[in-house]
């Protein structure tokens, strides 16, 4: 059942949406700086927005568009991990260079392959919802999923190098 109010949607759709950009960019203070601004735009016309077919999509989309206009904004935010629930018994010290070696890789994306993968994985859209939400069409969904894990791919011998300020520059054309 949708929400009826700007309210209800706001309180019922609102701890995900921030959890979607807080993976979306890296960053929990950009997440809800994002989510703030696009909630707040929401607001003044939630009335078209709740009548859509599709209103937590429409929103979505709102919440990626704003990400890449952050992302243009700001020649560069330094992302904090992502906060992921730790395990009992789990080596916490392994477990957060792991996850500290993603952060990186997933920062030298381009913003665009970035969005396309967090839609994908994170938000388990197939590739045509993830077209729409982005504007493009599918061939380049499937041409950025494609180049961000070729970039995601870590070379055993040297670990290192995916993190590298020369691969993170080679993506500056996808944007």
């Amino acid at each position: 059942m949708e929400p009826t109010t700007f309210e209800d949607y706001v309180r019922e759709r609102g701890p995900g949406l921030l959890r979607f950009a807080g993976v979306l960019s890296g960053d929990r203070g950009t997440a809800e700086d994002v989510v703030q601004d696009v909630l707040a735009r929401a607001a003044r016309r939630w009335d078209g927005i709740s009548a859509l077919d599709a209103p937590d999509a429409y929103v979505r989309r709102m919440v990626v568009n704003e990400y890449l206009s952050w992302r243009r904004k700001w020649s560069r935010v330094v992302p904090t991990a992502v906060v992921l629930e730790d395990s009992e018994g789990a080596d916490f010290a392994a477990a957060h260079a792991e996850r500290d070696a993603l952060a990186r890789r997933l920062d030298a994306l381009s913003p665009r392959q970035r969005a396309v993968l967090v839609l994908r994985f994170y938000e388990d859209l197939p590739d045509r919802q993830i077209a729409e939400v982005l504007g493009c069409p599918v061939g380049t969904v499937r041409s950025h999923v494609s180049r961000a894990l070729t970039a995601l791919r870590v070379d055993e011998r040297d670990p290192a190098a995916a993190c590298s300020p020369a691969r993170k520059g080679s993506h500056d054309g996808d944007h």
